[in-house]
């Protein structure tokens, strides 16, 4: 009896098993030893990601002789399409191959994208030598090499697009949330986590969006390559210290079993007050046991016994049907589901604030004086002040801010901020964030100038921080709590695809975005005024459509503090490895 208690003190308590499938010991695997191999990893991608992806538009104009919509219309597409690969990640880790093998394949295949990329640029694309500047464009190019360049950058997409969502979880996964200690460090992974992702997406906008702009194609597309690569043997080097969770059967059936089952109930008498339900007394190891709660009243049909259910037993042996009866603690995951799909729902307009960096608040800082003496900045690498102030105010929140947070915090002492409210306080910021855009916009048009046909303005381009040091103060609130809300409110089953969300609102809000300019333009524009956002923004009124998405995040907020009310917390009981090891200790 003594050595099983030994042993339960010794190995995780939240049923993660080693690379062999044995009980993960504590002392030998996971914490921060293989999160920080993770966090590097993280970053290595993310460079080289954003190597190609940050000028991809460029590329595509001077390379590949696209014009300024097609082009525009292509990364859209590209960047959805990372997207919805990242659902289809989730998909597999959760169902079949488990997080540490669906990251390690989709590096390989983000990997085989890049030297494929690079090889085609060098080899076949830039023709004549010299070509791929402003000045200078590429020559038309066959089928084939087109064919080539777009097989690359779509394996690029599958393979960064299937490995995002699971390696947070997978970097989550190291720590053993039914400790005290560990369960801390896991909570703060996600904001170190979204610290290396900008960290990465920093060199990318600087360093090889210099080099690329200057034509020196296969040089980024090369450290972009180099870059995917030490990441993807780093992460293999912590393969004997990782901590796994061994995926057992589809979620995605458990989740339709619920539905089938309720369904087939749906025609008998049910007294909601006094229910009799399914409670299963097999449980998977490290699973929780979900508490029934009241909503979604339709669903627990599915956990009642029937007379039916009972023949059904009796006929099969000694089990019911899945698809006649589920557990409480099922019926209670596809509940949960439901409950986060509104919360989610908001964060998309949100995601549609956070695009305009990469979109017209470029356009808007091109239009302004970015020259100091001769030297040039350009618009495009102002986003490194929304770099930094993700740094600052993720080392400022969790050293000050949430501690702060926690001192006054009078219902629950010593907790800070949950996520709910962080989110809340991000969408608020990216509010004042729409309106110092919409503010510097109308300064930018008083000091345009007078004589010249260009859009150009005297005000200078460093007039953007505000904007930029905004939304990075928002994405720390918002993103960061998104990934630590969902990732905690989730099923078992569903991690990965909890984080592929937090992706996915970000693909949706880049379409709604897109949709929204094109829905605008056409309401503002007439004979003879161009509309709020013309070519020439000297014209225009691009400071109206940043106060529209200043009042529609407003509404938006409204509707997310009503959603915050309704959600219900998970409520759980111990998890089956621990309850099972009290019990023996008794």
């Amino acid at each position: 009896m003594d050595q099983k208690v030994r042993q339960f003190e010794v190995c995780t308590q939240d049923g993660s098993v080693d690379r062999h499938g044995n009980p993960a010991i504590r002392a030998n695997t996971g914490k921060w030893l293989t999160a920080i191999l993770i966090l590097v990893n993280q970053g290595l991608a993310t460079l080289a990601f954003f190597g190609v992806g940050v000028n991809l538009v460029l590329f595509l104009t001077r390379v590949m002789g696209q014009d300024n919509a097609e082009a525009a219309n292509n990364v859209s597409k590209w960047t959805g399409t990372v997207y919805i690969f990242s659902l289809l990640g989730a998909f597999l880790s959760d169902s079949y191959w488990g997080r540490y093998k669906t990251c390690a394949i989709f590096q390989a295949s983000f990997v085989a994208g890049l030297v494929m990329l690079s090889l085609s640029t060098g080899a076949l694309l830039l023709e004549p030598s010299g070509c791929g500047v402003e000045e200078l464009p590429c020559k038309p190019h066959s089928t084939f090499k087109t064919v080539i360049f777009y097989l690359s950058v779509y394996l690029i997409a599958l393979g960064y697009g299937g490995y995002q969502p699971n390696i947070a979880t997978f970097g989550a996964d190291q720590f053993d949330a039914e400790d005290s200690a560990e369960g801390h460090s896991k909570i703060a992974f996600f904001s170190y986590f979204y610290l290396a992702l900008n960290l990465g997406s920093l060199f990318s906008n600087t360093v090889l969006g210099y080099f690329e702009d200057q034509g020196k194609w296969p040089l980024g597309f090369w450290a972009s390559a180099g870059s995917a690569f030490a990441g993807l043997v780093l992460f293999l080097t912590g393969t004997p210290k990782y901590r796994h969770f061994t995926p057992r059967e589809s979620p995605w059936s458990r989740f339709c079993q619920v539905l089938v089952a309720a369904t087939r109930k749906a025609k008998i008498g049910v007294n909601y007050e006094d229910l009799n339900l399914y409670d299963s007394e097999t449980q998977r190891t490290g699973d929780k046991k979900i508490l029934h709660t009241k909503g979604f009243r339709f669903l627990d049909r599915a956990a009642i016994v029937t007379p039916d259910d009972e023949a059904e037993k009796v006929e099969s042996g000694s089990k019911y049907d899945p698809w006649r009866l589920c557990s409480v603690t099922q019926v209670e995951e596809v509940k949960c589901v439901l409950r986060l799909i509104p919360i989610w729902l908001c964060t998309i307009l949100y995601s549609v604030v956070f695009t305009q960096m990469a979109s017209l608040f470029v356009v808007q800082g091109a239009a302004m004086k970015t020259n100091i003496k001769s030297f040039r900045i350009p618009a495009s690498s102002m986003s490194s002040f929304d770099i930094l102030s993700v740094a600052f105010f993720i080392f400022a929140y969790r050293r000050f801010l949430d501690p702060l947070f926690a001192r006054l915090n009078k219902t629950e002492p010593n907790k800070g901020l949950s996520e709910l409210q962080r989110m809340g306080v991000g969408l608020v910021i990216a509010i004042m964030a729409m309106i110092s855009a919409g503010i510097v916009e109308i300064y930018r048009l008083k000091n345009k100038e007078p004589e010249s046909t260009s859009d150009s303005s005297s005000l200078s381009i460093f007039w953007q921080v505000p904007q930029y040091m905004l939304i990075g103060a928002s994405e720390v609130f918002m993103y960061v709590g998104q990934l630590e809300f969902f990732n905690s409110q989730a099923p078992t089953g569903l991690k990965s695809f909890a984080s592929a969300l937090c992706m996915a609102s970000i693909s949706l809000g880049n379409y709604v975005s897109s949709l929204l300019v094109s829905i605008v333009m056409k309401f503002s524009t007439t004979d003879e005024v161009p509309g709020w956002i013309p070519e020439n923004l000297n014209k225009g009124h691009l400071e109206r459509f940043y106060f529209l998405l200043a009042g529609l995040t407003a509404a938006d907020f409204v509707v997310y503090l009503i959603c915050a009310k309704w959600y219900k917390y998970i409520k759980s009981e111990a998890s089956f490895s621990e309850s099972t090891t009290e019990e023996e200790k008794v």
